[in-house]
């Protein structure tokens, strides 16, 4: 099927339009220039009759089917001149008489005044006829000037289509790929070319991309995984105060913070496939679960932390990049809310964390996702919201805001495309 918007067609349609211009003006540069011979060639004819007349002693009217003369002098005129012609000056005119159309020449000879009358119908059955005739030439044109376009174009675009087809199929860990070899030493085979270098250079990138992945994975796991396994012993010595199992629970909630959100950064950084090795989440056991983690930010502040679950949806997704998403909402509500509530709501298709905090004002609002933002009152580094509209695209979730300035915010996660 032929895109209307593909190089192919427009060429195609370019190159129709300028034939059919051409052809439309040469067919009407041709039908004026024959009619305008036509008209010639009647004055002529005319002129020559008016010549002749004008050297007999006695006018005589032509005796010919087409041709009518008059003539009008100071002591005589003709019986039956048509009062439409009796009035007019020398030179050339057409004149409908009657049902009939006429082409007029008046001229002077010998202080005579004569009126010859050429009937055109005939001359305008000719140019009928030879109308139909440049019509279907203009035709002829217009699809001959079609079809050689589009093969043009098929023969232009046609290594650029290769081109295309095998860059649509090729994949960044393709190293057998080589563009070059599909198109000649020409404009296109340029452009092969430079492809042909991203191509390496993307490959260069990858390969450092996977280097880098693979030792993140090692550097920041094992001294993590060192730290954690340390506070586990450390909680289990009974010679430990309440304050101090307090601040070695802390250590060992950071340490666990870290180690999942490297794992999920690492996850993050890998392209996401639908359908891969993600297994059925429960959003429920996450979102309690995040409540309790970051209960202890409340302090001594008078804040009352509810959970509302209306619901207990599953779905497909990481479990570290989930308690990502709803872990920064309830640490951002928290962290901006010196009393009150903070209600997370868990519904079918959606999760709502409300707060009765600081808000926002609208310019901050409208800018609350961009990577890197910082609100007047964030001490953060601006990467949290991003990062969780980063998960949300990952997913196909939709993340917006509402919030007033001195009221509160609310955030919420539909995780079903609206």
């Amino acid at each position: 099927m032929l895109q209307t918007n593909s190089l192919r067609f427009r060429v195609a349609y370019f190159y129709a339009i300028f034939g059919a211009g051409i052809s439309i003006l040469l067919s009407g540069w041709v039908f004026l220039a024959v009619e305008e011979i036509g008209h010639r060639l009647m004055d002529e004819a005319m002129r020559k009759e008016i010549n002749e007349t004008a050297e007999r002693p006695v006018f005589i009217e032509p005796n010919t089917v087409s041709i009518k003369g008059y003539y009008v002098s100071k002591t005589s005129h003709s019986q039956n001149i048509p009062p439409e012609i009796e009035n007019l000056e020398p030179g050339s005119y057409n004149l409908s008489i009657g049902e009939i159309d006429y082409r007029v020449l008046v001229a002077d000879k010998s202080n005579v005044r004569y009126f010859m009358m050429f009937d055109t119908e005939n001359q305008h059955l000719h140019e009928a006829e030879f109308f139909r005739y440049v019509a279907i030439f203009a035709v002829f044109m217009i699809v001959s000037s079609s079809a050689g376009g589009f093969w043009l174009a098929s023969r232009v675009t046609s290594p650029v289509t290769r081109l295309a087809k095998q860059v649509g199929r090729a994949g960044p860990g393709d190293l057998e790929l080589s563009l070059i070899k599909l198109t000649s030493n020409d404009e296109v085979g340029e452009l092969a070319r430079a492809f042909d270098r991203y191509l390496r250079r993307l490959r260069e990138f990858i390969e450092r991309e996977n280097y880098f992945t693979a030792d993140v994975s090692h550097e920041l796991r094992t001294p993590l995984a060192i730290m954690l396994g340390t506070v586990e012993l450390l909680e289990q010595d009974n010679a430990l105060t309440a304050k101090q199992k307090e601040r070695v629970s802390r250590i060992r909630r950071a340490a666990q913070d870290m180690i999942d959100l490297t794992s999920a950064l690492l996850l993050m950084a890998r392209e996401h496939q639908n359908g891969g090795d993600e297994q059925p989440c429960n959003v429920a056991d996450v979102a309690l679960s995040c409540v309790e983690k970051h209960r202890h930010l409340i302090g001594g502040r008078p804040i009352r932390m509810e959970v509302e679950l209306i619901d207990q949806p599953s779905l497909i997704v990481e479990r570290p990049l989930l308690e990502i998403v709803i872990g920064n909402l309830i640490r951002n509500a928290l962290f901006h809310t010196e009393s009150g509530s903070v209600l997370l709501r868990l519904e079918s298709g959606k999760l709502t964390v409300i707060d009765t905090g600081a808000g926002m004002r609208p310019e901050e609002l409208e800018r609350a996702l961009e990577r890197y933002y910082k609100g007047a009152t964030s001490a953060g580094a601006g990467v949290g919201l991003s990062l969780v509209k980063r998960i949300c695209d990952r997913y196909g979730w939709r993340i917006s805001l509402d919030s007033k300035e001195g009221q509160g915010t609310s955030a919420e996660i539909a995780f079903s495309p609206t």
